[in-house]
């Protein structure tokens, strides 16, 4: 089971490797901007706020509202009760056709298969994503992520 809370961007071409930090008793390598601050998150994903709430709809268990807020809950085969919900946020860069999929806010707690439901409804994996840990305040890779959110939580 995952458990997270972060937003989830395109993952910008001008990055490099952050500083390694320790998160949930692991040391896990960060993403930073070109100047070793944090990343500048101006692209967006390949869809529209439209195509991801249809590609939502067709999720199990899911509602989606129409101001971008979403909820998918389920149990696991041990009836473990588990929810993510998100909100969408979409953006129109300057000399754009529409608006796309800019940022993606998740939270809770879910099976990875869920998780992966949700990021090919923007795009993923041919998009590659960048994930900003709202806490701690830190970004880190799609690899880096995943561990983070599998590792158990403090006490």
């Amino acid at each position: 089971m995952l458990s997270f809370h972060c937003n989830v961007y395109a993952l910008p071409d001008a990055t490099t490797d952050g500083p390694e930090r320790e998160l949930r008793g692991g040391a896990f390598e960060t993403v930073a901007g070109e100047s070793g601050g944090p990343p500048m998150f101006v692209g967006v994903m390949p869809v529209t706020f439209e195509q991801m709430q249809q590609r939502l709809f067709e999720l199990p268990r899911c509602d989606c509202e129409p101001d971008g807020f979403f909820l998918l809950t389920g149990h696991t085969d041990e009836r473990v009760f588990w929810r993510l919900n998100g909100h969408m946020q979409e953006y129109q860069p300057e000399g754009a056709d529409e608006p796309r999929m800019h940022r993606l806010e998740l939270s809770g707690e879910c099976p990875v298969g869920y998780l992966d439901m949700v990021l090919r409804t923007v795009g993923w994996p041919e998009c590659e994503l960048a994930f900003e840990l709202v806490q701690e305040g830190v970004t880190l890779r799609e690899t880096a992520f995943r561990e983070y959110a599998g590792a158990a939580l403090p006490a």
